[in-house]
């Protein structure tokens, strides 16, 4: 097979191949007829151009790598559709690293020393194939400043973040207060939260959210409907549990994740409560499964392909050295489903 390059596009339109070049790069206006017939040539004799040939001419590679923490984890496959949108609009090319630290540090991710060797491993890959910046994800909302060395190569953080680098975060207070005022708006008063592990910043965050519209409804504050679960199944189950055997017990439930939200549902059901006739219940995240139970759960959408999305457009600012906007803080999005009703009327 012949091998097809510029000079025998070049001779078949009868143009220069200086011609072909303007064409293939859009470095100069050619007229359209002529561009037209250059077309035609390129897509008769099928063919490519050498990427590796115009990264070396060019001294851009226009590829972009990807870290991404553990690709098993809820979060990460949508970041990279939004990232993978991005490319594709942009004719940029990814290249992507699996750190897989579920499998190989389990939860323990605040502690950044039990993984720096696997990311310093993926950085220096990264760095060896070119990439024009990295855009790194996270699999929870923490703060990973000093994690790599990208030896000037510009990075985005999303789902975690550092106090040196541009990093992409959804606002987990604002969509904790917005479910609390969802649940308020349908009449609710006696409202409970189960949060995941206090030392994770979402439940920080979605506590504060929790807090300031208890205040700002001036809802009755009660202690006993506050409780503290691991992010699990069993504990959202015992968890409700106890908040169902209360003299007093609350008419609606916020639940930091819909995972523990299982064990939500089935503790009220073998306590003879009905939801949402006799409990309703938010939770968070939109995983997959919520949108399959019976009744199926009001949730918290996560914007992830959004943050996907932005990180890219931000590190493709950074690599041109543009003026960076500032994204706006991606919001959830509350999913409304059969999980929330009014409270009965006592």
């Amino acid at each position: 097979m012949t091998k097809v390059g510029i000079k025998e596009i070049a001779a078949k339109a009868n143009v220069s191949t200086a011609t072909v070049s303007y064409v293939l790069n859009g470095t100069r206006n050619v007229r359209p007829k002529t561009k037209e017939r250059v077309l035609k040539v390129i897509e008769e004799l099928n063919y490519r151009p050498n990427d590796i040939a115009k990264s070396l001419k060019s001294r851009r590679t226009n590829t972009i790598g990807v870290i991404a923490e553990d690709v098993t984890v809820f979060n990460v496959p949508e970041i990279i559709d939004g990232i993978n949108e991005y490319a594709d609009e942009h004719d940029l090319h990814i290249i992507l690293t699996n750190l897989r630290l579920h499998r190989r540090v389990g939860h323990n991710y605040s502690n950044v020393d039990a993984y720096r060797k696997y990311a310093e491993s993926a950085v220096s890959d990264l760095l060896s194939k070119q990439v024009e910046g990295i855009v790194y994800i996270g699999v929870h909302p923490r703060d990973v400043t000093g994690l790599v060395n990208t030896y000037g190569k510009p990075i985005v953080y999303t789902y975690c973040y550092t106090d040196q680098d541009v990093s992409i975060q959804y606002n987990d207070e604002q969509a904790s207060f917005d479910a609390m005022q969802y649940l308020v708006d349908r009449g609710h008063k006696r409202i409970a939260i189960i949060s995941g592990l206090m030392d994770s910043t979402p439940s920080r965050l979605r506590f504060n959210g929790y807090y300031k519209a208890v205040t700002e409804f001036q809802l009755p504050f009660n202690p006993q409907y506050i409780k503290i679960g691991d992010w699990g199944i069993d504990s959202g189950y015992q968890l409700t549990k106890e908040l169902l055997s209360l003299p007093e017990p609350p008419t609606a439930v916020l639940v930091m994740n819909d995972v523990m939200a299982v064990g939500t549902l089935r503790a009220a059901a073998e306590c003879g409560f009905q939801i949402p006739r006799d409990l309703s219940v938010v939770g968070f995240d939109n995983r997959e499964f919520s949108d399959y139970l019976n009744p199926r759960i009001t949730t918290m959408d996560l914007p992830l392909h959004e943050m996907g999305y932005s990180s890219m457009n931000i590190l493709t600012g950074l690599i041109n050295e543009t003026e960076v906007k500032q994204e706006v803080q991606p919001l959830c999005k509350l999913l409304e489903r059969e999980s929330v009703a009014p409270p009965r009327q006592e």
